[in-house]
């Protein structure tokens, strides 16, 4: 979003409300949290507070104690529901606490390039950091760390990082735990659709697979191992791939929502019946997994909770840096979402 615009230019809720199809009044009720409104309007308004970036005038409504007026947010432009979701999450939290944020994208990028990009964000007035993985990663990173001079946070890596605080799940007991689920139901030729390696969280969910296998007398076999990019696209090779197996896969679990419904999309071309003939799992609990059919069994992820927390740390670090110099981990809880998809 970069500097703060003119008020001649500032988006109003009007036009978030157009944007959306709602009432301003709906609107209002999204951002404050009142009255009612459903779980497909609510997330409307917050990806439309997210692409328009609408920040209501709300100075006087700040985190405790809080005294952070600028953080910079750092992501990888991949079309991903995830990205998005997390994008509308923090934008509200920051709208909700009068919160500016500068607003970064970068796509395949060195170290040295989000160092750079951090760097860049911080002359134009960032006071903290907040990033999403592979970034999150590379910036953990003592070298790119040094020179700084702000404190960062991370949201759904998969690790603790030694100089991020981060705010995530359990991503490899997550993986193991769906995987587990299907394997109590029968499945025994379950396959997997993994995240790039430069994710830590599609890693850690291999890795959390294979334990769920291996702790059952599975073999873990290559073969049923297909890497995707988290994006709808990778998965329907993959799914492409898995499913010309022989014997085929009678499950695959996906390591997020996106992939999944992909692997739904194959399917049906094929004509299998789901899920008598594939188990699908997804990951995240995102938008897209109440979309498809059938809609997705998948591990939600709590975004706004994550997103909050995050802000919460910033904020604190801000304005008590002593009391912030070591960055923290919070693992928040998973739910295992059952539907009909396996």
């Amino acid at each position: 979003m970069g500097r703060p615009r003119q008020d001649e230019n500032r988006v109003t809720i009007q036009a978030v409300a157009k944007r959306v199809g709602v009432s301003a009044m709906t609107v209002s009720n999204v951002i404050n949290r009142t009255g009612r409104a459903s779980r497909d309007t609510r997330e409307r308004v917050l990806a439309a507070i997210a692409d328009l970036g609408y920040v209501p005038n709300q100075s006087a409504r700040r985190l405790v104690g809080a005294s952070v007026a600028c953080v910079g947010l750092i992501y990888s432009a991949v079309e991903s529901v995830f990205v998005e979701a997390t994008l509308a999450a923090v934008a509200v939290i920051a709208a909700e606490n009068g919160i500016q944020l500068q607003i970064r994208s970068v796509n395949d990028a060195s170290p040295e390039d989000v160092s750079a990009a951090a760097q860049d964000m911080i002359r134009k007035g960032a006071q903290a950091l907040l990033l999403l993985p592979p970034y999150a990663e590379m910036l953990g990173e003592q070298a790119h760390r040094e020179g700084l001079g702000v404190p960062a946070a991370a949201i759904a890596t998969a690790m603790a990082l030694p100089h991020i605080t981060t705010v995530r799940i359990d991503n490899r007991e997550a993986m193991r735990a769906i995987t587990q689920r299907l394997i109590a139901q029968g499945r025994r030729r379950i396959a997997v659709i993994a995240g790039p390696p430069r994710h830590s969280d599609g890693v850690a969910r291999l890795k959390g697979y294979r334990d769920a296998l291996r702790a059952n007398g599975m073999t873990v076999d290559p073969a049923y191992e297909a890497e995707g990019d988290f994006t709808f696209q990778s998965g329907l090779a993959a799914a492409e791939r898995l499913l010309d197996l022989s014997p085929r896969p009678d499950a695959i679990v996906a390591t997020n929502d996106d992939m999944a419904a992909a692997v739904l999309w194959i399917a049906h071309q094929r004509g299998l019946r789901l899920p008598a003939d594939l188990s699908v799992t997804g990951f995240d609990d995102t938008l897209i997994a109440t979309r498809v059919w059938p809609p997705l069994t998948t591990v939600r992820q709590p975004i706004r909770e994550m997103a909050k927390d995050a802000m919460e740390w910033l904020a604190g670090a801000v304005r008590h840096p002593d009391r912030h110099a070591v960055p923290g981990d919070i693992v928040l809880p998973f739910t295992l979402v059952d539907r009909h998809s396996a």
